[in-house]
Formats: structure tokens, C-alpha cells, sequence
């Protein structure tokens, strides 16, 4: 899965796949055509798993972003005339392709983001099912008729596209992230330019750009401009073209982007960061909590906005609890995601390692107990487990955005409750118990955009809202929840009979 240009270098193969540092990736997608890098500078895309280069591609600058706002302007209104079939089937078949692709995907995510096997298999099936439910949406009824107050009035609620989005997306789910925002844009008529993270241009962004080249899209629909985020990210986010600026990211940089998007009357869409409670009742099934606990912290090495951030448990079951996450902890194999049978692979850089270890150590300093893990080698830090942690712990209080699993002890269901909501996320949480009603009413109470019973918080499906509340976020991902963002509603009213004025 390659695509060149004009210019010409030594490739490089990464078990298989053909990775090319100058006619492979190395280039913006803009109206159609690969962009050599030319003078701009480079970005290089390193292999977090072995720290080696992998390939560059181009830094854009805020003149591209400029050039491809423009392109997608110009485009969106003639392939907002597409009949809906027709935008529909492209993205279908940018979905088939990426299931062709699977393989490739699979090494791309292993050696650009430190995915391993089973997250590169989990990341893809939500990338097509997005595609899926995307494609769906451009066949979705385009408005209605609603009855009018005045005699002989007839009022029509239109739905059209609303225009150019754009899209900012993050290094942990690259594919997906940015797919769930692309497809169903593309498919409603919308025309797109996606800044994809500095970490991940590849999976973020090009990739898509190859795949739905591939499947037909004309040119100027999707425009892709890799760059780095403090050069280029403001000027994005607060550009006057956009209609809509949808990010996936912090919620530090995520509340600058949404101001950015309004401040140039720009409709927002957050997906931000949380700070996610697995709650464990005293009657719940505790090998089940304990399977979802570590699932839910250590999957791609708890790099995720839904990953379980504090793990509350009932005070009668704490000890075991904590015993048997760690023991789960300590059996799951640490590696390079390219060798099989890996479970934990690197975090991303340095930056987010620092910011895991110094959470970690601080809160030791302060009386947590190491049960597991708790150390670190280059970018691979140990799944861990923490016990004796209060809830104003850096590692409770903090995303910390790592294989890190707290586990705070609690004495009633008011307690959890309290403890869960005493933070300014609200994006995702889990309550176990044998009773499932009291499981709800705990649920009801936890201020988050999505809970999950008898489960765990990392959980998406592309047919179902997704998103948080306060600093978790603004706006619903998914199905009928995105087509809401990415259309506006025009009223045209006609009056079919004379009407009588006051004057």
C-alpha cells in the first residue's frame, strides 16, 4: 500500500510493507494530487517500539492550510449535488478497501503508534463499521413537513450539507478517530480537510486519503495536511472557511480549538479528555470486574480518552480485587507489537512516559502501594497496579493516560458516586453489580456522557452516541448524532393560499 511522486529515494521495508522516506508518504494530499514535501520541513515519523526513523513527511505550514481550505470550497458544492447513492458507494468502498488493506493497516499501527495485534484488529473493525453507518447516512431522509400556524402555510424543513468541516485527530486511534468524522462528512455531501497528529500522519491521514483516492473520491472532497500542532494548529482551528471543526484530543488544547472554532462562528464538535470511573459494588461478580478492570486499563497501554483512569471498589472486596488485577498485570507480555503474542506495546513518547512515571511517583511519594509493574524501560512502562491511592493522587486525580490502574477503596454506593463525579471530566464509566437496577441507579447518578454495566468504559459503537460531558467534551459522535453536526436544517416555507395581513 504505497503511492509516490515525483520524487525519488531508497526505500525502506518494514516486515513486508514498503515504507518509502521520500516517494512513499512523504507529501500532503491536496486536490487530488500528492504534494511533494519540497522546501517545506519535515516531520519524522519514529517508531516508538524501537525509536528508529521510519520515514518524514511534509510540516505543513499555515499557507497549505490556507490552499486547502480554498480546494475544499470549491469542491463541496458540486459533490454536494452527487446523487446520494453515488457519494454512499464511494464510501463503501473506501470501507472494502480497508478491509483489504487490514494486513497492512495492522504492521502501519504496530511500528507509527505502538499498536499491537489485537488493537490494530479492534481499531480497523471500528474504522469500516464508522464507513458502514457513514455510507448510510447520505441514503438518510433529507428533511421533513411540519404543520404551520398560519392558514395555507406549508413549512419544509430542509436538511443540506453543512459545508466544509475540519477535522483535528489524535495519535491513539488515528484511523479511526479521524474515519468516524471523514466517511459520514463525505457522505453527506460535505468536503474535508483533516490535520491528523504529528505522531501519526500515516494512520491519521494519508492513509485515507490513498483510500479513498482508490475509491473514486474527486478531487479537492478530502485534503490532508500533516503539521505539527503548535505551528499550524491555531490558524486550523480558527479559520474562517470551516463550517464545522470537529478535534479529538486534551481537554487543555480542546477548550482553545472549540473557542478558536466559534470566535470565527464555526460549529465545534469535542471529543475530549476523561477521567473514567470502574465502580465495583460489593455484590458484584468479582472475577467478571476484575477481567473488565484489566481490559479496560491496560488495552493499548491505557492510551485512550475511555481507558478506566480510577478503579473504585467496595471496601469487602477490596484486597481481593487488588491481588487479582495485579496478577493479571504481571502476566501480560510487554513488547515490540510486531512480535506475536505482544499484549503491551510502548507508549507514544517520551513526553507521555514522563508524565505517567512522575504521576506514578509522586503519588508513591504520597502513600500509594506498588502491587504490580511500576517501572519502566525506555517507552515501555509496566501495566501497574496501585493500591492504598486517595482520590487527590496525581495518578486519581490526573488523565494519566497510561497502563496504570489506582484502586481507590469506597464504603457505600453514595460514596462511589461521590468519589467518581468529584472531577471536571464527564466522558465514559462502569458499575459492576449482581443487581442490575441498583447497577442503574448508580449509573444515573455518575455525570458522564456514557456508563457501562457489568462492563468496562472502553467500549464504541459506530451506530451508538458517543461523547462526554464538562470537560469531557461537547457533541455526540455516531449515527444519527454526527449527521445532527454535519448538516444544517433550513426552513422554506411556501404559502399556498393568499394570506391576510394587518395592515
Amino acid at each position: 500500500m504505497t503511492n509516490t511522486s515525483a520524487e525519488s529515494a531508497d526505500e525502506i521495508a518494514v516486515d513486508g510493507l514498503e515504507i518509502a522516506p521520500e516517494t512513499g508518504w512523504n507529501a500532503l494530499y491536496l486536490d487530488g494530487e500528492w504534494v511533494p514535501a519540497g522546501d517545506r520541513d519535515l516531520i519524522d515519523v519514529e517508531n516508538p517500539a524501537t525509536r528508529t526513523s521510519l520515514t518524514t513527511v511534509p510540516s505543513g505550514t499555515e499557507d497549505d492550510v490556507d490552499e486547502a481550505y480554498a480546494i475544499a470550497e470549491e469542491a463541496q458544492a458540486e459533490w454536494a449535488q452527487r446523487p446520494p447513492q453515488e457519494r454512499a458507494g464511494i464510501v463503501s468502498e473506501a470501507c472494502r478497501l480497508l478491509g483489504e488493506y487490514a494486513d497492512d493497516l495492522e504492521t502501519l499501527f504496530a511500528v507509527e503508534c505502538g499498536g499491537v495485534g489485537l488493537k490494530a484488529d479492534f481499531e480497523t473493525q471500528l474504522a469500516q463499521g464508522t464507513m458502514e453507518v457513514g455510507a448510510g447516512l447520505a441514503m438518510r431522509d433529507g428533511g421533513r413537513r411540519k404543520d404551520s400556524v398560519t392558514p395555507g402555510k406549508e413549512n419544509l424543513l430542509v436538511r443540506e450539507p453543512a459545508g466544509v468541516v475540519g477535522v483535528i485527530t489524535p495519535w491513539n486511534f488515528p484511523l479511526y478517530l479521524s474515519s468516524r468524522v471523514v466517511a459520514p462528512a463525505i457522505a453527506l455531501g460535505n468536503s474535508v480537510v483533516l490535520k491528523p497528529d504529528e505522531h501519526t500522519p500515516i494512520t491519521g491521514g494519508l492513509v485515507l486519503a490513498k483510500v479513498f483516492e482508490e475509491a473514486g473520491l474527486p478531487a479537492g472532497v478530502l485534503n490532508v495536511v500533516p503539521g505539527y500542532g503548535h505551528e499550524i494548529g491555531d490558524h486550523f482551528s480558527g479559520h474562517s472557511v470551516p463550517s464545522v471543526m470537529s478535534f479529538t484530543g486534551s481537554s487543555e488544547v480542546g477548550r482553545g480549538v472549540g473557542q478558536r472554532a466559534v470566535g470565527a462562528y464555526t460549529e465545534p464538535a469535542l471529543e475530549l479528555g476523561g477521567n473514567n470511573a470502574h465502580i465495583v459494588l460489593e455484590d458484584a461478580d468479582l472475577e467478571r470486574a476484575i477481567d473488565a478492570g484489566a481490559f479496560g486499563s491496560f488495552t493499548h497501554q491505557g492510551q485512550e480518552c475511555i481507558s478506566i483512569n480510577r478503579h473504585l471498589v467496595h471496601e469487602s472486596l477490596y484486597d481481593e480485587y487488588v491481588a487479582g488485577l495485579a496478577d493479571r498485570a504481571e502476566q501480560l507480555p510487554i513488547g515490540d507489537p510486531l512480535e506475536e503474542g505482544t499484549l503491551v506495546g510502548p507508549v507514544i513518547n517520551e513526553s507521555q512516559r514522563d508524565k505517567i512515571v512522575g504521576f506514578l511517583e509522586e503519588s508513591v511519594e504520597r502513600g500509594a502501594t506498588v502491587e504490580a509493574g511500576g517501572d519502566y524501560e525506555g517507552l515501555f512502562v509496566e501495566p501497574t497496579v496501585l493500591s492504598d491511592v486517595t482520590s487527590d493522587m496525581p495518578v486519581a486525580c490526573n488523565e494519566h493516560f497510561g497502563p496504570v490502574a489506582p484502586v481507590v477503596p469506597f464504603e457505600t454506593d453514595e460514596e462511589a458516586i461521590r468519589i467518581a463525579n468529584d472531577t471536571e471530566y464527564g466522558l465514559s464509566g462502569s458499575v459492576h453489580s449482581a443487581d442490575v437496577a441498583r447497577a442503574r441507579d448508580v449509573a444515573d447518578a455518575m455525570e458522564t456522557g456514557m456508563v457501562h454495566i457489568n462492563d468496562q468504559p472502553l467500549n464504541d459503537e459506530p451506530h451508538v452516541a458517543f461523547g462526554g460531558v464538562g470537560a469531557s467534551g461537547m457533541g455526540r459522535y455516531n449515527d444519527e448524532w454526527i449527521l445532527e453536526t454535519l448538516t444544517s436544517v433550513k426552513w422554506i416555507s411556501v404559502q399556498r393560499e393568499p394570506r391576510e395581513y394587518p395592515y
